[in-house]
């Protein structure tokens, strides 16, 4: 029987059978999201004002002049965006928005192998079909896909800029992110990082290649002075309608203006512990650490504390969340996945039998999710300061570890002996 074995029970690694469970479903999950939902689209369409801008530039007709008061979306990048998007009105609308969906996708499946290279594991290892399965399963890639706007690109600059950081090609690093900039600014808090970190190359390419755009762009457009003197105001205002930030949600629930306040200021005080702590403790001892989870923190504090978040922003957090895989991360507690359900499930909440609970879950699962997720790596890093700080571990060697600071011994007793006590060591 033992030799029959090989026969009738071969062997297989859970590595190998990952991939061959992971495979199928999610290349049927990334052709249902984006052939099926995508383009049967939704009543939200992100891309109708886009094309629709990128044709008036083309045709010299003013872009931003439209009525900011609606609830439909609107137009809101500036000059340099026009630039890179005017290309896509060259052929009809439905096919426009085809071919973006097309090339949303390769961006995130692009953005899948970055991440798994950006920690260390290659194009055929389990990791690849696994975080695309994840992807693909989420709400905000899923509506990214239907609303079909720009965040797929936005993830794919904000990866590229990663990887490329941590290889120190720090010009280069610095393409990616200012793409990204010159058409959606929202990742723009990320430029904290390579300064913190004394790569200031990165910052040439990163601002010089959104100003290169805007100057090319300005005298291209009919009305560029619009995007300053009416877009910007209104970026800066929190809506009440699609928005989950804490502004936007405490205006849509009469929330008191005070505790929006308040809750918004919780908010940075817990950002700048967060990035403080990992800066001085993971910077130098485990750079990618302190990158994806000091670019987690800031992302969810713009999303919380700015005046827009929307639902889909949160696959900006994927770097962030692929730190559960590293010994350190500050996600490996079950508070912190409850909030990423909140802020990246799929399921509908509304209730015909319980309706008002069931809206007050919808309107506020974002919101909550990001909230619980932010305290939750907030806590996590908390609770190991306080650890330290009563064993008493508080200097950095050279290499960016912790030290233990060496046995003190008092001077010894009278009759020349040395108590118990005469010596204090710390263990952590």
């Amino acid at each position: 029987m033992a030799i029959l074995d090989r026969y009738l029970h071969p062997q297989m690694t859970p590595q190998r059978i990952i991939p061959i469970v992971l495979w199928p479903i999610t290349i049927m999950m990334i052709f249902h999201r984006s052939v099926i939902l995508g383009v049967n689209g939704d009543r939200t369409d992100d891309f109708k004002p886009v094309y629709q801008a990128a044709l008036q530039f083309l045709n010299r007709q003013p872009v931003y002049g439209e009525n900011l008061n609606t609830v439909d979306p609107h137009y809101l990048y500036p000059p340099s965006g026009t630039l890179l998007m005017a290309p896509m009105a060259i052929i009809d609308p439905e096919r426009a928005r085809w071919l973006f969906i097309a090339i949303s996708v390769l961006a995130l499946v692009g953005s899948a192998y970055l991440l798994a290279r950006l920690f260390g594991y290659s194009a055929r290892s389990w990791v690849v079909p696994a975080v695309l399965f994840f992807f693909f399963s989420t709400e905000t890639v899923a509506h990214t896909l239907v609303f079909t706007n720009f965040n797929s690109f936005v993830l794919l600059g904000m990866l590229a800029f990663m990887v490329l950081m941590m290889n120190r090609h720090d010009l280069w690093a610095g393409v990616p992110i200012g793409l990204v900039l010159a058409v959606k600014p929202i990742i723009a808090p990320l430029l904290l990082l390579p300064l913190l970190n004394r790569q200031w190359r990165i910052l040439v390419t990163a601002i010089g290649i959104p100003l290169v755009l805007t100057a090319i762009a300005w005298p291209l457009s009919v009305d560029p002075m619009s995007f300053i003197d009416r877009t910007m105001p209104y970026l800066g205002e929190a809506r009440d309608y699609y928005n989950s930030s804490i502004a936007g949600n405490g205006a849509y629930f009469g929330v008191a203006d005070w505790l929006v306040v308040l809750l918004r200021i919780a908010f940075v005080v817990m950002a700048i512990f967060a990035l403080w702590f990992l800066y001085r403790y993971y910077r130098r001892s485990d750079e990618l650490l302190w990158l994806t989870t000091s670019s987690g923190v800031l992302m969810v504090t713009t999303f919380l504390v700015g005046a827009l978040g929307q639902g889909y922003y949160s696959m900006l957090l994927f770097p962030l969340l692929m730190t559960v895989l590293l010994p350190g991360s500050a996600v490996r507690n079950w508070p912190a996945w409850l909030g990423v359900y909140g802020c990246m499930t799929f399921d509908s909440f509304y209730s015909v039998r319980w309706e008002a609970f069931g809206r007050q879950l919808e309107f506020n699962k974002v919101t909550w999710g990001w909230s619980l997720l932010m305290i939750a790596v907030f806590c996590s890093l908390l609770f190991r300061y306080l650890d330290m700080r009563r064993d008493g571990v508080t200097g950095l060697d050279d290499d960016g570890s912790a030290t233990t600071p060496e046995p003190v011994t008092t001077d010894a007793t009278d009759d020349g002996g040395g108590s118990p006590e005469a010596v204090a060591t710390v263990e952590k």
